[in-house]
């Protein structure tokens, strides 16, 4: 085994991991987040000004949350403290409250308090910050992958600032690899180097998320530093490919890229975009999502967006998922893939979906009416005097199979029509019969009750 490239011993306590190492040392070294950091964006103003408020940094994973916090604590002359939500407790908040008391009244010096996933506190815990962001003891930089407006109480979310934080583009994880291969001091100046295909394999891979290119150039070059023997070395695309064969893409099973990818499918799919509703899904199986819960949403969508458009849809859609039940993958995912694929492509109709909704707002909101005498069972004798079921018209009797000015609603709901077919796919025919039911019930109406009469419910 040849030495690693850096001249410490593996044992060496004082040994740090490349992305720690290569932390920025001031803001103009900062990659990305130049819409708050470029001069005269507001958050680079704030730190500017040594104005300083609590804020809450939301963003995916390695875009600089944690270093972001401790440059401000650094140019504004701060006392920076960081906790862990998901190792530290209310003890452990007490404690940095004290420091930052005991900071405040000896240096007359602001504490910023770094709270790294910070949605993982309950709300006890959340409440155990107020007092002391609003008497100014700290300054409160909370850090979240999760949505604030969900995952943070009301009075928390109130007297911070919410900042925005994106996923680095591709020029920019470059350049946070390329100031690792030409720092002299914490990087590998002249000791490694990249092929050009090796280097955009990694900069696919990072997804961008700087800390995990540094973690995969770091491990990419150990496996170099045992494959060769002195001067630089440089990691070809093999290396690279060695390192990422078991790397998934950003996706978090449960947070907000879950459901912004799954409403993009929806979306796509019910926008008519096949390729557009393919991606969205080959997106959430690469990111480690369970094709089954995707087969239960296709389902959804296809009585939802489909509907008696093309009622194909839905039978296709349970054979897709039956497909993933019986055989798993790959073969499901490529069943569920032709169902998705169907469907964006189908005629689309909200009709049947609008028409369930109304009815179910209804059914709650108004008083419970009762079954008419002529649609109710008679099984006994005692219903039947009661005229249980009388004058009922059983409609394979009638002309056309159609019962024309009967009434099928209570009496107080006759008039309403929830079902409007559009004018695509197989409810074309739909609604060409249903306008042909309704005129027959308009002339039994006219015929029973004269012009003025009113006319009773569609069947």
């Amino acid at each position: 085994m040849t030495e690693s490239l850096f001249s410490s011993s593996a044992a060496d306590e004082s040994y740090q991991p490349l992305a720690a190492r290569m932390r920025p040392r001031q803001l103009d070294d900062f990659f990305g987040q130049q819409h708050l950091l470029a001069p005269g964006k507001p958050l680079r103003d704030t730190i500017a000004g040594g104005k300083l408020h609590s804020m809450i940094f939301w963003g995916p994973p390695g875009v600089g949350k944690t270093t972001l916090a401790r440059l401000i604590a650094e140019t504004t002359n701060a006392s920076f403290q960081s906790i862990s939500a998901v190792l530290s407790g209310v003890k452990d908040i007490r404690a940095a409250i004290q420091q930052a008391e005991a900071e405040r009244a000896q240096y007359g010096r602001n504490t910023i308090l770094f709270v790294d996933e910070v949605h993982r506190f309950n709300k006890s815990q959340q409440d155990a910050f107020l007092p002391f962001v609003e008497n100014g003891t700290i300054v409160l930089v909370g850090a979240t992958t999760e949505n604030p407006s969900f995952e943070l109480n009301n009075a928390l979310l109130s007297r911070c600032r919410v900042y925005v934080l994106q996923a680095l583009d591709k020029e920019q994880i470059v350049g946070v690899i390329q100031r690792a291969l030409l720092d002299t001091e914490r990087g590998f100046a002249g000791k490694l180097s990249l092929s050009d295909e090796a280097l955009s394999l990694l900069v696919n891979a990072a997804d961008g998320d700087a800390r995990k290119s540094l973690n995969l150039l770091e491990i990419a070059s150990d496996f170099v530093s045992l494959a060769e023997e002195g001067g630089a070395r440089v990691i070809e695309r093999a290396q690279v490919e060695q390192v990422i064969t078991t790397d998934t893409r950003r996706f978090d099973k449960g947070g907000e890229y879950f459901y912004d990818q799954i409403s993009a499918l929806h979306k796509a799919v019910r926008g008519s975009s096949p390729d557009g509703a393919l991606y969205w899904y080959a997106r959430m199986i690469d990111g480690g999502c369970d094709p089954l819960y995707i087969a239960r949403r296709v389902v959804r969508m296809a009585s939802e967006d489909i509907g008696n458009a093309d009622p194909r849809a839905l039978r296709i859609a349970l054979d897709a998922w039956e497909v993933q039940e019986r055989l798993g993958s790959p073969e499901g995912e490529l069943a569920i893939a032709q169902a998705i694929a169907y469907m964006a492509a189908a005629a689309k109709s909200n009709a049947l979906y609008s028409a369930f909704n109304a009815v179910v707002k209804d059914v709650r909101s108004m008083p419970s009416h009762e079954v008419p005498l002529h649609l109710r069972n008679a099984p006994t004798k005692l219903m039947k005097e009661q005229d249980y079921g009388a004058e009922y018209r059983y409609a394979h009797d009638e002309p056309e199979g159609f019962a024309a000015g009967e009434n099928y609603f209570p009496e107080a709901l006759q008039d309403k029509q929830y079902y409007q077919p559009v004018e695509r796919g197989l409810e074309l025919k739909i609604a060409e019969k249903l306008r042909h039911l309704r005129h027959l019930n308009k002339a039994s109406s006219i015929q029973r009750y004269g012009d003025k009469g009113k006319p009773p419910c569609p069947g």
